[in-house]
């Protein structure tokens, strides 16, 4: 059986200017991972990232680590199905006018709004984060900005099929992404609800590891929002 470690990236600057760049946070939980599969002597046949910045720079820094180390790490090949959805638009450029017309969401946004720079922030942030996503994947959101649902799980789920292909028996392979994606990929292999998903990806951690085990077309979930990395350094979990 070969292994697929799927490693989401480390806290990027949130409610910033650009929120594709790691946090200075998000750089230190990707070398802390890279020091502790290097202590675990852990190695790997492929790596893979998408195309968004702090999906590469979680792999760099991680990769730094071994570098440092004079220890070989592969080098990574692209594939932007590995991508998240775009939060940014769904929450900036959207839900505003979401707002406007939905009464169940015009408070939610009216809190998040009122709670800028405040520390119920991130608390606001997700409640009106989760209801615009759960339209979203129902269908009840279009917009030109915004993948459809289907086509976000279809190229998802075609990334995940590129990465678990043309390994050597017994490979090991890793892969930097995001939420969104790791929660396609639990969802598919467990065969849940389509919504299960979103469920999921509520709850990965930045820079965890979600691992599976996988043969061919046959696939197992073997450990979900890992952090054994930061088991002495409890001050580097975050959720965002």
């Amino acid at each position: 059986m070969s292994r697929l470690v799927l490693v989401r990236h480390g806290q990027a600057e949130a409610f910033s200017d650009n929120p594709d760049r790691l946090s200075r946070l998000g750089w230190d939980q990707c070398l802390a991972l890279g020091r502790y599969w290097l202590e675990c002597g852990v190695s790997f046949d492929a790596a893979f990232h998408g195309s968004l910045r702090r999906q590469r720079e979680s792999y760099e820094a991680a990769r730094r680590a071994y570098r440092r180390a004079g220890a070989p790490f592969p080098r990574a090949t692209e594939v932007a199905g590995l991508n998240e959805y775009s939060t940014q638009d769904l929450v900036t450029t959207i839900a505003p006018r979401i707002a406007r017309a939905d009464r169940a969401i015009a408070p939610l946004w009216d809190s998040w709004l009122a709670s800028a720079g405040g520390p119920s922030r991130n608390r606001d942030f997700q409640r009106l984060f989760e209801a615009l996503a759960m339209r979203w994947a129902r269908g009840e959101i279009s917009d030109p900005l915004l993948e459809p649902w289907e086509d976000f799980r279809s190229r998802t789920e075609a990334a995940l099929d590129r990465v678990r292909s043309g390994h050597r028996k017994g490979a090991s392979v890793v892969a930097f992404t995001s939420g969104g994606p790791i929660g396609i990929a639990v969802q598919s292999c467990l065969r849940a609800p389509p919504s299960s998903a979103l469920d999921v990806n509520w709850r990965v951690r930045n820079c965890s590891l979600t691992s599976f085990v996988f043969s061919g077309p046959r696939i197992s979930l073997d450990g979900f929002n890992e952090l054994p990395h930061f088991a002495t350094s409890p001050g580097l979990v975050s959720f965002r």
